[in-house]
């Protein structure tokens, strides 16, 4: 009877995983990384306690809607300035980002219905068009509220006069970014005929409307942590999760174009639906990020010292004040 002798691979393997579960082990000892890993499986839980991916599939569609009537708003609001095709730029812009998959179609069509002639007769019900892209607010609004775990107090009015206010800061944004891109080119066209060094830099230029898009974004990103919620926090500590949200968005972005170019085939499977279908599976994906960003902030205020030591406190002092228990009673 002849005993198999263990394959050399096999001795090693055991050694191997050994090995990273004593690295894994001494890196998690580090309190930084102790309280990062805490508090990224935190935010994940309670992004699920919280409803996070039912929110999120509200988020898309109000924002799928309050898409067009935000753009005919900023229509409306160019047409005052006297040049209505800003707003053709603005929606430019502010797909320029997007995976072409998801961009292209919805950029047809706003540019169909901005330069269509109805639209002359969309922006005279300039208030109900106000009405219905302040719905995306409300929507974010009741997303942000739920994660960071606030009640609002404020009335229905002033909730609604804010969302109003910011659809119009917005539509004021997408026309500075508008004219900025109309502008740009004829301001670098000056630029490299006084400069013709600059003429190899061209794609710097590129790299300047991207990082232009992303001040905006962050700004808006900024302003709907600060004043939506239910109750406002320090801006300090709301950087995390913008930052961690942005990061995301960006590799998510990445992601989906890639997807999309190589692997998904939605138009066999929902035939003309399939740039609808595309458009809503990207919004389900930043709406989730943008959940995640705010659970992300409230898990780092639940573990920070000084949570932690008003819980204690609060446990200690309960212990004290709870009666004493009555003696057993002897058989």
């Amino acid at each position: 009877m002849t005993t198999k002798l263990p394959d050399s691979d096999d001795l090693r393997r055991p050694s191997i995983w050994a090995g990273i579960r004593r690295a894994a082990g001494t890196v998690y000892q580090v309190p930084g990384v102790r309280r990062t890993v805490r508090v990224i499986g935190i935010s994940i839980s309670r992004l699920a306690q919280d409803d996070g991916w039912a929110m999120a599939s509200h988020l898309t569609l109000s924002a799928l809607m309050a898409l067009f009537p935000f753009l005919i708003f900023v229509a409306a609001l160019a047409g005052i300035f006297g040049n209505e095709s800003l707003a053709d730029q603005a929606a430019e812009q502010l797909f320029a980002t997007l995976p072409e998959a998801v961009a292209g179609p919805i950029a047809a069509e706003v540019h169909n219905v901005l330069t269509g002639p109805s639209a002359g007769v969309l922006t005279v019900s300039i208030l109900i068009t106000l009405w219905l892209a302040s719905n995306g607010v409300e929507a974010i609004r009741a997303a942000l509220s739920r994660a960071y775990g606030t009640e609002q107090q404020r009335t229905y009015w002033f909730l609604k006069l804010q969302s109003f206010g910011f659809v119009f800061l917005g539509a004021v944004a997408a026309l500075a970014l508008a004219l900025l891109g109309v502008l740009g080119p004829l301001i670098w066209a000056l630029l490299v005929r006084w400069f013709p060094n600059l003429a190899d830099n061209s794609a710097n230029f590129e790299f300047v409307r991207y990082v232009i898009v992303g001040s905006l974004s962050t700004a808006v990103l900024t302003a709907a942590h600060l004043w939506l919620p239910g109750r406002r926090w320090q801006g300090i500590r709301l950087w995390p999760g913008i930052v961690a949200t942005l990061a995301l968005w960006w590799i998510a972005t990445a992601a989906v174009a890639k997807y999309l170019e190589g692997f998904a085939n939605y138009v066999s499977t929902y035939a003309g639906l399939a740039s609808i279908v595309t458009a809503l599976f990207y919004l389900y994906i930043v709406s989730v990020i943008l959940i995640f960003g705010a659970e992300l902030n409230a898990a780092i205020a639940r573990t920070s010292p000084r949570a932690t030591r008003r819980r204690t406190d609060k446990e200690k002092k309960k212990r004290h004040m709870s009666p004493p228990r009555p003696p057993a009673l002897e058989d």
